[in-house]
């Protein structure tokens, strides 16, 4: 298993870039809209996110911007883990009645699991 990201709320593009760019010196590799349908599927928050990616070859950060102080916090942030064996990791987690968020969208499947106190987990298969 290996951590493939971490996903975090700011309030800012401008305090991000300050933050995880100037300070840290991650590259910003990408940004994207997440539609507020999808948003409602995975975090159960309708509302449209603006996500920038900044990483290097160590590690990546996902950044959700919300100005509401109200969506900053666990209701979105999510570590995301790449597993050897999608099909066998959602076994064990079926048989140890984890619950399993499987949506599909845009021709892909997203995986979402919580562990018993409600944090989220994004699973990804390793390529």
């Amino acid at each position: 298993m290996r951590l493939k990201h971490v996903a975090l709320v700011c309030s800012s593009e401008k305090r991000c870039d300050k933050f995880y760019k100037n300070l840290l010196g991650l590259k910003k590799t990408s940004t994207k809209n997440i539609p507020s349908t999808l948003s409602k599927q995975i975090f159960n928050i309708d509302s449209e996110y603006k996500i920038i990616n900044y990483a290097d070859n160590a590690v990546h950060f996902e950044i959700f911007i919300s100005r509401a102080k109200s969506q900053m916090g666990k209701r979105i942030a999510h570590t995301c883990l790449e597993v050897g064996n999608t099909k066998s990791f959602l076994d064990r987690c079926r048989s140890s009645g984890i619950k399993i968020i499987q949506i599909e969208t845009g021709g892909k499947s997203l995986i979402f699991i919580r562990d018993d106190d409600g944090n989220l987990f994004e699973i990804k298969e390793e390529k």
